[in-house]
């Protein structure tokens, strides 16, 4: 059998496997092991081991069960209800101004968890019940929630960047910086969007009663403080990291810290709170490492069989596709691919073979990295299929069908693959910080 024969029976075993409900890790892991048994004999056995000696002595891989920690403090203490409880008193006099709130409070969970499905949890409990108590319209409000839990991923401390990072040989820490930028511009396209449309149609996003926005001024300075201190523990770790006083490690063991004490003074750093975050912690940490280790053995692999040189030789030699025409194609795919798998799985099965291709078209791979969350998260929310409807189906109430969740969609993933092309088309937009901050 030839190498690019055994290469197609991997991913063809890869993916028959996770049909049958089995985890991203075990399938990845499994193919891999009988593969490299098979083509190598015993010797092959040295691959998963040389991978998790990798993956024990990546010091930034610290930064994700901190980081991991820092948000799920936040969550369970209840500090991040805060957040909106200052949203709702200050943004109530305005047209759409909870939805705008609700899109900021997604940046700040972001920023607090890295995982696009806190967000979405947080959004679908706490916010979307008082948008539709507020007689908001349930299609607005539905993809205002998706569509601002889907920065998850590219806002640092992002978890799937950490795991990007890792197979991708690319620094960490410039790649959160990447990201920051095409989050913050996606984030204001979503407020653009959200206060225009309900300037037009007020009806879709009315304002708070007279007798409720009749607030002492001291009541609302209070909610201020209370709802500012998250974004005050993000700043606490990530000021010293971008000035260069510490490194990501210590400004990761920084933010878990301030997180700790915050939820301790305002006397919410329960038994409960505690191990609970503890406990959801390790089971998140030890999840991504063994998908990190299963996609640094099937990358080594696939090194051994050359089928990335394949691959590429097949785009640009024999059927002549620029490195452009070739990017694009590798977007495309995500998409379809998104409408199936989760955002870690379609990295640790294409990136043995896109990040190498990528690198070897010239492209930077710190830009492809923040193409590839946002990709990813446009894929999550295209119908039929994306991964993000059925959670969101799963999270909504009673009220919210799938077909209001299929039609609330289509603005917000026209805005992000808007902002793609924008991000695509001007890669300094997410290069620009991360170079500033280290040749500074």
């Amino acid at each position: 059998m030839s190498y690019g024969m055994i290469a197609i029976s991997m991913f063809a075993s890869m993916m028959a496997l996770m049909v049958t409900g089995q985890r991203v890790f075990a399938a990845i892991g499994a193919v891999s092991a009988v593969a490299a048994i098979s083509l190598w004999g015993t010797g092959g056995q040295d691959i998963p081991f040389s991978a998790a000696m990798k993956l024990m002595s990546w010091y930034p891989l610290l930064t994700l069960p901190m980081f991991i920690f820092m948000g799920y403090i936040l969550s369970e203490s209840k500090i991040a209800d805060d957040l909106y409880k200052m949203f709702h008193v200050w943004m109530g006099p305005i047209h759409g101004g909870l939805a705008i709130g609700t899109i900021a409070l997604m940046v700040l969970v972001s920023a607090m968890n890295g995982l696009s499905v806190a967000g979405m949890a947080i959004g679908a409990t706490i916010a979307l019940p008082e948008l539709l108590r507020r007689g908001y319209d349930k299609k607005m409000v539905t993809g205002v929630v998706q569509a601002g839990s889907s920065l998850g991923i590219l806002v640092p401390p992002s978890v799937v960047l950490v795991l990007y990072a890792m197979i991708a040989r690319q620094p960490v820490g410039q790649l959160w910086l990447a990201g920051v930028v095409p989050g913050l511009i996606m984030a204001t396209f979503f407020i653009i969007y959200i206060a225009v449309r309900c300037r037009i149609q007020p009806e879709l996003g009315p304002v708070l009663p007279a007798d409720e926005r009749k607030i002492p001024l001291a009541e609302k300075l209070r909610l201020l403080r209370s709802g500012l201190l998250p974004l005050g523990i993000f700043a606490s770790m990530m000021v010293p990291f971008v000035n260069g006083w510490t490194s990501l490690v210590e400004s990761s063991a920084i933010g878990a810290l301030a997180a700790l004490v915050a939820a301790l003074v305002k006397r919410r750093l329960t038994k409960t709170v505690l191990d609970n975050s503890l406990r959801k912690t390790l089971g998140i940490s030890c999840m991504f490492m063994w998908i990190i280790l299963a996609a640094l053995g099937f990358g080594a692999v696939f090194d051994g069989l050359g089928a990335v040189k394949a691959i590429e030789a097949l785009f640009t030699e024999q059927l002549g596709l620029s490195p452009w025409v070739i990017l694009i194609l590798m977007q495309l795919s995500f998409i379809i691919m998104g409408t199936f798998l989760d955002d870690t799985a379609m990295l640790v099965i294409v990136a043995p073979l896109y990040v190498p291709l990528v690198d070897a078209l010239g492209f930077d791979l710190i830009w492809y990295g923040v193409l590839y969350t946002i990709t990813t998260q446009i894929a999550y929310m295209t119908p039929p299929f994306g991964y993000n409807l059925f959670l969101m189906r799963a999270m909504a109430p009673p009220e919210i069908g799938l077909r209001d969740i299929y039609g609330s969609i289509l603005p917000f993933v026209l805005i992000m693959v808007f902002a793609l092309a924008l991000i695509m088309s001007f890669p300094n937009l997410a290069l620009w910080l991360p170079e500033y901050v280290y040749n500074k």
